[in-house]
């Protein structure tokens, strides 16, 4: 099992290039790096998405019971 997580791993992290500084923004006192912003923003996008969908509901409500 091991070796398998360790093939992964090496797969995924040989797609992306960690050996240079990494990128951030700076608005006043706020320092934030580039992948942090994305990982907020897709948060907040799957967190309105889950108050706008709206649920199954059941059209018999007192069938049932």
């Amino acid at each position: 099992m091991q070796s398998i997580a360790l093939v992964v791993g090496t797969l995924f992290g040989s797609l992306i290039n960690l050996n240079h500084p990494g990128n951030y923004i700076h608005w006043g006192f706020i320092q934030m790096s580039y992948s942090n912003l994305l990982v907020i923003i897709l948060m907040v996008i799957v967190f309105f998405a889950a108050i706008l969908i709206p649920f199954k509901t059941h059209k018999n409500k007192g069938a049932d019971r």
